[in-house]
């Protein structure tokens, strides 16, 4: 059976988030992030649950779990910059190869900064992402 997904929009602003992130270089990526994923959407973000920020909403059918969940999104944590949605494009995989340092998770891709990786190649992922509306993570 499977279970309603626990993490939800809350009503916390996404800029302020990222203006109080603990680090310089985390909140200069968190600002810089904002600026692609909103120019990419066309849509505001929101946070959702305590440090991911998602754009747009769809609905979600997991082997374990349902619910709403955003389409694409980001979460500029301490050890890694999480990014949500970029692997449900058929091309997502080639484009994942050119990106830079990074890892992959489940549905999830990490990297250490945005230093390490090809902007012109998030900014693709991103659009294909949102275009694919497939959840990620």
């Amino acid at each position: 059976m499977a279970h309603e997904v626990k993490t939800q929009p809350t009503q916390e602003d996404p800029v302020a988030y990222c203006a109080q992130l603990p680090t310089p270089r985390r909140r200069e990526e968190g600002a810089r992030l904002l600026d692609l994923f909103g120019e990419v959407t066309g849509v505001t973000p929101v946070m959702w649950g305590p440090s991911m920020i998602g754009y747009g909403e769809m609905e979600y059918h997991g082997r374990t779990s349902h619910g709403t969940w955003f389409r694409v999104g980001f979460s500029p944590r301490k050890a890694a910059i999480s990014l949500y949605g970029l692997q449900g494009d058929v091309g997502a995989s080639a484009l994942l190869e050119t990106l830079g340092r990074h890892r992959r998770g489940a549905g999830c891709v990490y990297v250490n900064g945005l230093k390490d990786i090809d902007g012109d190649v998030l900014r693709e992922l991103v659009a294909r992402g949102w275009s694919s509306g497939i959840a990620g993570c």
